[in-house]
């Protein structure tokens, strides 16, 4: 197949999907932040913590979301969300997504900017997979694509995740639609 064009005000990305069929052993590790549950939160909220840790990786697909559509996703009891604080700091995020029989997507996860690299991601991966597997859960998976850091999929690797597909995309440059700020994914090209 020959190569293809991405059209002027289009952002082309590659989405690779991972998933485990059985619960890692979980090396101990030590972080100074909390998770606590985060029931039904309000939109606004959801969605300023979501803006704030997805921004610099052009997170866009619940900012585009109407508002009671997402509003029933963070309402159903099938849907779990846990807020990773520092202090009193909301600081980041775990959405788990049980919609499926025996399954459980870890939706979204991740911290704010300034939480990266100091290995709260390790810790926040056991915490997600303690709470993800469960009696009756026979496979855990998720997705990253090449506007998530560059360490994302290696580090999804090195927890015990194995990729089973990938999918090209192309989207609307949400910073030229005014949905984020043109500073946002700096490492993601702008075609005009």
């Amino acid at each position: 197949m020959a190569p293809q064009d991405v059209p002027t005000g289009r952002v082309a990305t590659i989405i690779t999907h991972l998933e485990m069929n059985e619960k890692p052993a979980l090396p101990p590790v030590n972080s100074s932040l909390l998770l606590e549950s985060w029931p039904n939160p309000a939109v606004e909220e959801y969605c300023a913590l979501f803006r704030k840790v997805g921004e610099p990786w052009m997170w866009i697909s619940r900012l585009l979301t109407a508002p009671d559509e997402l509003e029933a996703i963070l309402d159903d009891p099938a849907v779990e969300i846990s807020i990773v604080r520092d202090g009193n700091q909301p600081v980041g995020f775990i959405e788990l997504d049980f919609r499926v029989p025996g399954q459980c997507e870890i939706a979204f996860f991740g911290l704010v900017p300034s939480m990266n690299g100091k290995g709260h991601g390790r810790w926040m991966m056991n915490q997600a997979l303690n709470l993800a597997w469960r009696d009756g859960i026979e496979r855990v998976w998720l997705h990253t694509c090449t506007q998530d850091s560059p360490r994302a999929l290696p580090f999804y690797q090195q927890c015990g995740f194995r990729i089973f597909k990938q999918q090209i995309d192309m989207i609307e440059d949400p910073r030229l639609t005014g949905h984020l700020p043109m500073s946002a994914a700096p490492h993601v090209p702008i075609i005009r």
